[in-house]
């Protein structure tokens, strides 16, 4: 038997440790959802952005006061 195969054994006790914790932490994210959506999409709107937004131009027949 090779002795080396065995440090990488993960037993029951380690591997419960490990689901436990990622299941906590999906657990919250899941409760914050709408606020972790909604920083990361601040955060692509920031970078994504152009430096200036564009100019709209009315069209040449539109009202150009009130009546």
């Amino acid at each position: 038997m090779r002795f080396e195969l065995l440090a990488l054994y993960a037993g029951p006790d380690q591997v419960m440790t490990v689901t436990s914790g990622l299941a906590s932490v999906l657990g919250l994210l899941l409760i914050f959802w709408n606020k972790v959506v909604g920083i990361f999409f601040k955060v692509v709107r920031k970078f994504s952005r152009a430096g200036t937004p564009a100019a709209v131009d009315t069209p040449k027949d539109s009202p150009k006061g009130t009546p």
